[in-house]
């Protein structure tokens, strides 16, 4: 006869894993710059998108000032993609970082062009601007096509490979999405977004163990967003290292009060490591904020194992 530990240890390894992406939270933050030439001196009237690398919906347009500054208020937290054009310089683009409430400050020095580069980049940014387009109209394979269009004019362009990634994705061909995310990574080591997006690809392969250090990045690289402490959790239960990975789903909840699926996650692997009354309290917690989970059912079958 099994044991009342052993038995709740074989319900809870038998639940299969689901990840999920909560809303964001309700907070704003500012992002602030100011555009410079090789010089130093201010760039005018220089064209500034600020686009999120959580939705391409949610995109400001704006120019700077005399000063060759800007500022974009009223921005939820997560990454940015702002880019910066002014016909006789090369386009400049950086990946920023909104924390809740928080600003960003950073200069963007953009590089003079000769005429000829100068043509040959704003061609590769028509393209790129044109598939971002046809992404946002939801027309994918189209959207391959300019971003590949974009990427043959200026192949060493991180953002061009990280979107073509993305619309790959959309179109159900993960090895192509996956080539060009790790392509983005190898361009930029430091985007969260290229990072989680390769650890993405390669867990939906069942690739746990070589997915760990892009979660792991991106999770260092984006400390305040519950998503990526999660996601960086789930891989590593899935590597059967749930100790180092309960942290991670406790600091998604301190993040986000309301992250029901990492209070769930929490209970399994309290139950596990038989801490019954902090299992209880995960589990009681999970309900209480996500009473019509679809593993609703089986928190209370745990939770009444727990409670005999």
């Amino acid at each position: 006869m099994i044991s009342k530990r052993s038995a709740l240890i074989i319900l809870v390894l038998a639940l299969a894993l689901a990840a999920s992406v909560p809303a964001w939270a309700q907070f704003q933050g500012k992002i602030t710059g100011r555009v410079v030439d090789p010089a130093g001196n201010p760039v005018e009237k220089a064209e500034v998108s600020i686009v999120s690398q959580k939705t391409s919906s949610v995109r400001y347009d704006l120019k700077t000032d005399k000063e060759g500054r800007f500022l974009q208020i009223g921005l939820m937290p997560g990454y940015y993609l702002v880019t910066v054009k002014k016909a006789g310089f090369v386009s400049g683009s950086k990946e920023t970082h909104v924390g809740v409430a928080g600003e960003e400050v950073f200069e963007i020095k953009l590089k003079s062009a000769e005429a000829e580069a100068e043509k040959s980049y704003s061609a590769a940014d028509k393209a790129f601007l044109k598939g971002n387009k046809l992404f946002a109209e939801q027309k994918f394979a189209e959207a391959v096509a300019a971003y590949g269009e974009a990427i043959g004019l200026d192949p060493a362009n991180w953002a061009y490979r990280l979107n073509l990634g993305l619309a790959h994705k959309k179109t159900g061909k993960a090895p192509e999405a996956l080539a060009e995310f790790q392509k983005a990574v190898e361009l930029n080591p430091d985007s969260y977004s290229a990072n989680k997006e390769t650890g993405e690809s390669l867990a939906k392969a069942d690739r746990y163990a070589e997915a760990k250090p892009f979660y792991e990045k991106a999770a260092g690289l984006s400390p305040d967003d519950p998503d990526a402490q999660y996601n960086f959790g789930v891989c590593l239960v899935n590597l059967g290292e749930s100790e180092a990975a309960l942290p991670k789903f406790q600091k998604a909840v301190e993040l986000k009060p309301d992250y029901a699926d990492a209070y769930y996650q929490m209970g399994t692997i309290l139950i596990g490591q038989n801490k019954a009354p902090e299992a209880i309290a995960a589990l009681e917690k999970f309900l209480a904020v996500a009473p019509d989970h679809e593993k609703a059912g089986i928190a209370k079958q745990l939770l009444d194992f727990l409670k005999k």
